[in-house]
């Protein structure tokens, strides 16, 4: 029997479609598979504890939990586990903002004064929502002030009663001059939204985001509530963990509150490239490039950065970080890959931007690293178990080996964990080792002139922050802090 043309050509047509569905497969199956190797390394050294989702044309190529969502009763995590978000929520609340702005309610660029009639008008003429929303409202983020995390931390507030607490403060610099990252304007953005809306933060959430794109796993997370597949925050020290010190929730309110799962921020991630909340024009705000930060830009809860891709056009990632007690998360977007890295970690400070760029790296066929140990955890057993001067001398042993690695913000992270501590004499010891390792790096100097100023050696701690300022003219941090000590 003879075949028609027509048929031959159909059949091959159909043969060709099936042979290029096939390969798209065992492409995404070998992408899967290098994740899971990269994760289990990373999850093996100690350094990942929590669930991820990776998606590539808009679809799921690999979800996984690793380690434990509760350390106590052995209860693994997965892609269902419910995480606290950290500064992730601050995403939503600009979505609530714009869909406000969109409905009338709201306008970008008029004082705050405008919808807080009651709030000082000395600042509050000043300051506009677009300045709350791109972190340039000079208002002094309440993170940062003393004792905050060890007292005004653990009690709870309304929100009105909260902003009392920095609505009088002067502003660190004029609104719109420069980008420093503020918590008390993402907050002050969730007063407004219960002032014009008359309906709480939460409700709004709820109504405007998370029914209509079917999130059923994500919320407020009110600490009374009981709530299956929560899982608990825990704090790492080297090579061993703690749970996480109380934090009540509704400090970090509009800024921080939220929790998730990575199955519902990829519905997310699907609303967002599929204009379901807003129209195309309002939506693109998200990620405008409205001001300057650090080597890329920030939007409005969203952070645009640019990624080397071989030889090709540099990869735009926009995305976002989270850090709160005993949690930190990452969500990065590349839109015009329909790429999605979600990353969800509940055991405090880890190196999730290295691991999102490997799997970006993966997604994209490029050469990515594969983990080593941290050198920094090494030297916090070390001291833990041995005391200081043995935990230095084991550190000055083990600096040259291939098995570790040694990374500026790796010991600064482990500094200020002392520090928090009050271990003065560690954490200076390790603030002091940090200079001596990355002695061209301006930051280093600025956290042992904070370290300095804790313990309040106004000398030194003015001479490292003008070190600081000195290698990097930029680090306004160094400058505020140089100028509230020389004033003081």
């Amino acid at each position: 029997m003879f075949l028609k043309p027509a048929f031959v050509l159909k059949s091959l047509l159909v043969c060709c479609f099936l042979g290029l569905l096939n390969n798209h497969f065992l492409n995404a199956q070998s992408k899967a598979a290098q994740i899971e190797d990269l994760m289990s390394l990373y999850t093996e050294y100690g350094q990942f504890n929590g669930s991820l989702l990776v998606a590539e044309d808009g679809e799921v190529i690999y979800k996984n939990g690793f380690g434990k969502a509760n350390m106590e009763w052995d209860i693994p995590n997965t892609p269902t586990t419910k995480h606290r978000l950290g500064s992730i929520t601050k995403q939503f609340t600009a979505m609530l903002i714009l869909q406000l702005v969109e409905e009338g309610k709201l306008k970008l660029d008029v004082p705050v004064s405008t919808y807080l009639p009651n709030y000082p008008k000395a600042t509050g003429d000043k300051i506009t929502l677009h300045h709350l929303l791109t972190h340039s409202s000079g208002i002094p983020n309440y993170t940062s002030f003393p004792k905050f995390f060890e007292e005004t931390s653990r009690n709870p507030y309304t929100p009105n009663d909260f902003i009392s607490l920095f609505k009088d403060m002067e502003l660190e610099f004029a609104p719109g001059e420069k980008f420093a990252y503020s918590n008390s304007g993402y907050f002050l953005l969730g007063v407004i939204i219960e002032k014009v809306t008359g309906k709480s933060y939460e409700e709004n959430l709820q109504e405007k985001i998370f029914q209509p794109l079917n999130m059923k796993d994500t919320g407020f997370d009110n600490h009374d509530v009981i709530l299956k597949n929560r899982a608990s925050g825990y704090e790492k020290r080297g090579n061993s963990y703690s749970n996480a010190p109380y934090l009540d929730m509704s400090i970090p309110y509009a800024a921080g509150s939220l929790y998730s799962k990575v199955e519902d921020l990829y519905l997310w991630d699907r609303a967002l490239a599929e204009n379901k909340l807003l129209s195309k024009e309002n939506k693109d705000l998200l990620f405008a490039p409205h001001i300057k930060s650090g080597g890329g830009t920030y939007g409005y809860g969203w952070g645009t950065n640019k990624m080397a891709n071989g030889s090709k056009d540099s990869l735009v990632v926009i995305g976002h970080g989270g850090g709160i007690n005993g949690f930190n998360t990452i969500i990065d977007r590349i839109p015009a890959n329909q790429e999605l890295v979600v990353l969800l970690n509940n055991t405090g400070r880890t190196n999730l931007g290295e691991m999102s760029r490997n799997i970006i790296k993966i997604m994209n066929e490029l050469p990515y690293d594969l983990p080593q140990k941290t050198l920094a955890n090494f030297l916090m057993d070390e001291i833990t178990k041995n005391g200081l001067e043995a935990g230095l001398k084991a550190f000055e042993k083990q600096k040259g080996s291939k098995e570790y690695i040694l990374r500026e913000n790796d010991m600064n992270a482990l500094g200020y964990q002392f520090l928090q501590a009050r271990k003065m004499n560690e954490a200076f010891a390790v603030f002091e080792l940090n200079v001596a390792e990355f002695p061209e790096s301006s930051n280093v100097y600025d956290s042992l002139g904070e370290a300095y100023m804790e313990a309040g050696n106004k000398e030194l701690a003015i001479l490292n922050y003008k070190k600081s300022i000195e290698m990097d003219p930029n680090n306004e941090n160094g400058k505020d802090m140089l100028k509230k000590i020389q004033e003081n």
